[in-house]
């Protein structure tokens, strides 16, 4: 059985004069991804899918998502609202049914899992023992099919001082829940706007880039700017036996783009 993941990260979809860019590369992002062939399963976007996290935000990321024709998951990142997502998206195909922002999706192939990081007021993440006592037991349920966790904040540091300081504050108890399971193909996260991939917990960490500004490459301590560097969006894809990654580039002259 062959099936893919197309990944994306961070959009910001905001609203106002400078609206255009966050829009226009999430915009064409979808639509490279429409592009490839064969088309992916679905597709992820790990959090901050808006700037402020207000109701006119998700308005105008259902303007920019609402056709896209692919099962498309989202996930709440720190610069978004849980629960003004769920009463915009709440009931559609973008969120699951549970009425919370941690959900799991069933694909014949493999199973979509996504959690919330968010922490009210606070650029860090949490996931907290709720949650992960979830996460085990839906780890537990279809333990012979590949599990994909998708998540805002990456678990472990990544070397860039001034965001290390607002990962996920309990990746080492997501560490031992994953540990324990055999299933576990890729760990998907964002909040970085940088492409990155580590090993964690016996499993892959795969950073998606974001669709519109990346961080600059801060290896010191100090704020790294957001760059307009080239967008892209990571490609999940099972070959034979092994899950692996591609980076699928973007915003540059020879990205083929389909409308939707």
């Amino acid at each position: 059985m062959t099936a893919s993941i197309a990944h994306l990260s961070d959009p910001h979809i905001t609203t106002g004069p400078l609206a255009g860019g966050p829009a226009e590369g999430l915009y064409r992002a979808l639509g490279h991804v429409l592009t490839l062939d064969p088309q992916p399963d679905c597709a992820v976007i790990t959090g901050d899918l808006v700037d402020r996290g207000d109701r006119e935000e998700y308005r105008a990321l259902r303007e920019v998502i609402g056709r896209f024709p692919l099962p498309l998951h989202l996930v709440a990142g720190n610069h978004d609202d849980p629960q003004v997502l769920l009463e915009e998206f709440g009931g559609r195909r973008f969120v699951g049914d549970t009425g919370k922002a941690y959900y799991a999706v069933e694909h014949p192939a493999f199973t979509v899992i996504v959690l919330d990081s968010t922490v009210s007021c606070s650029p860090g993440g949490r996931l907290g023992s709720t949650q992960l006592e979830w996460l085990d037991g839906v780890l537990v349920h279809r333990s012979d099919t590949p599990a994909i966790i998708c998540l805002h904040h990456p678990p472990i540091a990544i070397g860039i001082p001034f965001l290390d300081r607002m990962r996920l504050d309990d990746g080492e108890k997501l560490a031992d829940v994953l540990a324990r399971h055999r299933n576990v193909a890729r760990i998907l996260a964002g909040h970085v706007h940088r492409h990155i991939t580590a090993a964690f917990a016996g499993s892959t960490l795969a950073i998606a880039p974001s669709t519109h500004l990346q961080s600059g490459l801060a290896l010191h301590d100090t704020v790294p700017n957001y760059l307009p560097e080239p967008t892209g969006f990571l490609l999940h894809l099972l070959s034979g036996p092994s899950w692996v990654t591609h980076t699928v580039p973007v915003s540059h002259a020879a990205a083929p783009i389909a409308c939707f």
